[in-house]
């Protein structure tokens, strides 16, 4: 089998059927924007079918989905995987789907995945705001998970933060009444932006009771950069808003 990358970014590949006639196969979760390690590669080709979704413009039935009815939780741009893989790990009674936009994250994810034999976890490689615009039905999500999000520093660019009214009423509309957005960041300025957003959101309820920011949930995995910034006395705020209406 050989491989070659085609100009539209996707990954061909080329593998010769018993009577010697030539079959392309295009596999579009492979991005151009990182390089895959073998390792990615491989657990993308033998993981997908059973654990990523492919974007389409028609709603997901969770209970197909997952083949079983439960808690759904949804995190938007899971990195590497390493804390959803041992969210969902730690939660067997819990549903859980994932959106990262990069590639290699989502391979490693699917390595993590299959090596703790997980059957609860599902992954997609696609832009967040299409995938609840098309994909997520109304009132179905239990959480909506935001760790880390780009703070974009300067103050020029904090137009392209992701938490912006717009977004809390887009993750609003797909929760659950009762459900709960769990945004956690490791830049303070970012943490009071988020929190101002989200106090303005019509149909939230911060569910902090003393002050904005809660202490970081038993669920919440310390992931190893986490605890670098602990040791180095920096940072992170937890916050947890919960649909009213």
């Amino acid at each position: 089998m050989s491989k070659v990358t085609n100009t539209s970014g996707d990954v061909t590949l080329s593998e010769f059927t018993e009577d010697g006639k030539l079959v392309r196969k295009v596999r579009s979760f492979v991005r151009r924007e990182g390089r895959l390690t073998k390792g990615q590669e491989m657990a993308l080709e033998k993981n997908w079918s059973t654990m990523g979704i492919d974007f389409a413009q028609e709603m997901l039935d969770w209970e197909a989905v997952y083949g079983r009815e439960g808690p759904v939780v949804l995190e938007i741009g899971f990195g590497m995987g390493a804390s959803f893989v041992e969210m969902a790990k730690n939660a067997p009674e819990k549903n859980f789907i994932g959106i990262e936009v990069h590639s290699p994250g989502v391979g490693a994810c699917l390595m993590a995945a299959e090596e703790a034999g997980l059957t609860n976890l599902r992954v997609m490689c696609h832009d967040a705001v299409e995938v609840f615009d098309y994909m997520i039905p109304d009132g179905s999500l239990d959480t909506v998970q935001l760790f880390f999000p780009d703070p974009w520093h300067k103050a020029r660019h904090h137009k392209r933060r992701i938490v912006q009214p717009a977004f809390a009423e887009m993750v609003r509309k797909k929760l659950k009444i009762g459900g709960v957005f769990h945004m956690a960041t490791d830049w303070e300025n970012y943490a009071e932006h988020m929190v101002e957003v989200m106090n303005a959101a019509p149909g939230y309820r911060n569910t902090a009771t003393d002050g904005d920011y809660i202490p970081r949930p038993d669920d919440r995995p310390l992931t190893k950069f986490e605890a670098r910034g602990h040791r180095l006395g920096h940072g992170v705020w937890d916050m947890k808003f919960a649909r009213t209406e």
